[in-house]
């Protein structure tokens, strides 16, 4: 695993910084305050989320409500970018999860969900929270904590580290299993089943003895059942027949008395379909009776037109038009009537005109005497003419009234006669049809009453059929046959049951020998297992310090590796020993084991950082299957000096060691930082850290 960008947002002094890394050793040099252990700090919340306290203030600037930290790193040639956010929620901090994003090159592979994170983390690096803090992350004043611890903590947690700590555990839990294992044994061993398990035996084979002389008793017994339910069915089976019979009977005699009301109902209908008949027949005589009446009246009517000189052999609307020029002569002659009185009326006046003056009225031309009184007479002839024509129309004028009265009245007589015959020869017709009707009505009714006649002398002959005596002897019959069914199905009911009882005794006898079997077996497979189990036990308890001395020897040789190749040849070599608590000493060229605290102030730190580095390598490679990859310090130079170039050696020492991937450092030394590969300077100012490359 190699970082190679982490950028912060209102990370503690950090407001907007990005921070690059290269492979190699990396140093991030600054004075107190400017910010160097935040990018540590921010690296593991961005990695695995937890607060190293109780809470997130330690992370997020003051006074800002919300804070974002994004880790890049590569692993394995694949590029992968880690972003974690924080807000804050009145007095409180906490993650915002939906910051929370892990990309694999530009492809997102797990979000929002801290456990999904963690998992893949796990996956590519092989790092957990625990173990990156452990490990990889010299937090600063911690790098000797472990040197400092007491040897039986130490050996535990290391144990624990190495994953020996399991033994102890599988040794303690199979302890319990163990005395679960000998208490369900000693259960099973007083049970009185498992005791008595011969008694059992003998109880299951008598009661099976039993059970095979009932099934023989039951077979006989139904073999009777069957006769006995035969004979039952058959008698039901008559007695149902005659059931049916009777019912057949009783349903024969509500016939009969049907058809006795249908006969009677019949004989009804025909005396009223007789009696409606000749009531029918008498009405069409007295409808063919007028017919005639009206025949005669017609002819009459006709006669009267043809006085007048109508044609009576016309249709009727020809007459009405005949009729109608009456009118129109009656209304000439008065026309001309009128004109003659008015011609009179203006001789009249002429001729009063002329008496009174000697002038023509119609030409002004003075009259002579006997002119005038020519005049005078001729007026006098044409008015007396005109008064003979008046007197002539107004004679023919009452005769044409008079004949057109005759003739209206006799129009209107015959237009009564023709729709009284139209209405009579219907009626006639509709009278006649009824009259049909009613003779094919009394003869089906006739030809239904012969029917229902015969059905009724059919119906007695099947009554006299049926005798009730049989009836009775059927029912006895069934009752004594059913009484033998009953005895002989309640006595098959007991031994059934007690067959059933007798099963449930077997199959419990049965059950109760089937478990007590498996308990003997039980408590033998028991004992096996609590045999292996102590074995198992003996084998954790002695393959703990075995491989306890195994891991204890290959990091005392990682460790004296990381140390040589940290002292580089330039000052005496410090020989390592460790004991069985990981506890180390440095053994002196005569021999002689000097404890760590009675080393100088650099040589223990050397020591502590090779022991740290040597205890990463062999954790990585028993977790993960590789060495260590990547470590943080956090102030390394603690209890160092410039004085005595104690710093310039560690730093030297470290840049000389290239079996780590990355190291990154974070100093306030600037002689320290002189030997790193790639120097990142932070600077504050106004509260705000200031982030520059020198190379």
């Amino acid at each position: 695993m190699k970082i190679e960008v982490v950028q912060l947002e209102n990370i503690r002094s950090h407001v907007k910084s990005t921070v690059p890394f290269t492979r190699g050793f990396n140093c991030v040099v600054g004075g107190v305050g400017c910010g160097k252990s935040s990018i540590m700090y921010a690296v593991d919340f961005a990695l695995f989320g937890g607060s190293i306290v109780r809470s997130f203030e330690y992370l997020l600037r003051e006074g800002a409500d919300y804070g974002k930290v994004s880790v890049q790193f590569s692993h394995n040639g694949n590029t992968y970018k880690i972003t974690r956010g924080l807000h804050r929620k009145g007095k409180g901090i906490s993650q915002d999860f939906d910051q929370l994003r892990l990309y694999e090159e530009d492809t997102l592979i797990a979000s929002i969900k801290n456990d999904a994170i963690a998992e893949q983390i796990k996956a590519i690096t092989g790092l957990d929270r625990d173990l990156y803090r452990e490990i990889v992350w010299f937090r600063q004043e911690h790098l000797k904590e472990l040197l400092d611890a007491a040897p039986r903590d130490r050996q535990k947690r290391l144990d624990e580290l190495f994953g020996l700590s399991d033994y102890e555990a599988a040794w303690s839990n199979i302890a319990q299993y163990q005395r679960d294992y000998e208490t369900e044994k000693r259960i099973y061993a007083k049970d009185p089943d498992v005791n008595n398990l011969e008694k059992l035996s003998n109880d299951y084979n008598r009661a099976s003895e039993e059970f095979t002389l009932l099934e023989m008793d039951l077979e006989s017994s139904t073999q009777k059942l069957v006769i006995a339910k035969r004979a039952l069915e058959e008698a039901e089976q008559n007695l149902k027949a005659l059931e049916e019979k009777k019912l057949q009977v009783e349903e024969l005699k509500r016939k009969e008395v049907q058809v006795h009301t249908n006969l009677q109902g019949i004989t009804n209908t025909i005396a009223s379909l007789t009696q409606r008949i000749e009531d029918k027949k008498t009405l069409v005589d007295n409808l063919c009776q007028r017919q005639i009446s009206m025949d005669s009246q017609k002819k009459l009517f006709l006669n009267k037109l043809e006085q007048v000189g109508l044609p009576a052999n016309q249709p009727f609307n020809q007459l009405t038009t005949f009729l109608a020029s009456f009118d129109d002569k009656i209304s000439s002659l008065r026309g001309e009537q009128e004109a003659a009185a008015k011609g009179i009326q203006a001789d009249q006046k002429r001729t009063s005109q002329l008496a009174q003056e000697d002038k023509c009225p119609l030409c002004i031309q003075p009259l002579t005497g006997q002119y005038k009184a020519d005049l005078l007479q001729r007026i006098e002839q044409e008015n007396a003419e005109r008064q003979r024509t008046i007197n002539h129309l107004r004679l023919e004028i009452a005769d044409l009234q008079k004949t057109k009265t005759i003739a209206s009245e006799a129009c209107s007589g015959l237009q009564t006669c023709l729709t009284r015959e139209t209405d009579l020869n219907v009626r006639v017709s509709e009278e006649e049809s009824n009259l049909a009707k009613l003779t094919v009505e009394l003869e089906n009714q006739q030809k239904l009453e012969f029917d229902q006649k015969t059905q009724c002398s059919l119906i007695q002959a099947d009554i006299t059929k049926f005798d009730l005596s049989d009836l009775e002897t059927a029912r006895a019959r069934r009752e004594q046959t059913f009484k033998q069914y009953y005895v002989l199905d309640s006595d098959l009911r007991t031994k059934e049951n007690s067959k059933k009882d007798i099963l449930r005794r077997i199959d419990e006898a049965k059950m109760r020998i089937d478990i007590a079997q498996e308990k003997v077996e039980k408590i033998e497979k028991l004992e096996r297992i609590i045999e292996i189990l102590g074995a198992i036990r003996d084998a954790y308890r002695s393959i703990q310090p075995k491989l306890r001395r195994e891991f204890v020897k290959v990091l005392r040789n990682f460790i004296q590796q990381v140390l040589d190749s940290l002292v580089g040849g330039e000052t005496p070599l410090l020989n390592i020993v460790i004991d069985e608590t990981y506890t180390p000493y440095v053994k002196s060229e005569v021999g002689i084991d000097r404890e760590v605290s009675n080393l100088s102030g650099g040589e223990r730190t050397l020591l502590a950082f090779a022991y740290r580095l040597g205890l990463g390598q062999l954790i990585m490679q028993s977790r993960t299957g590789h060495g260590l990859g990547i470590l943080m310090l956090d102030e390394p130079t603690e209890n160092l000096g410039s004085e005595d170039g104690s710093i310039e050696r560690l730093a030297d020492a470290i840049s000389r060691f290239k079996a780590i991937e990355q190291i990154i450092a974070v100093t306030h030394s600037e002689a320290f930082a002189d030997k790193a590969e790639h120097v990142i300077t932070l600077e504050k100012e106004a509260g705000i850290s200031k982030i520059s490359i020198e190379r």
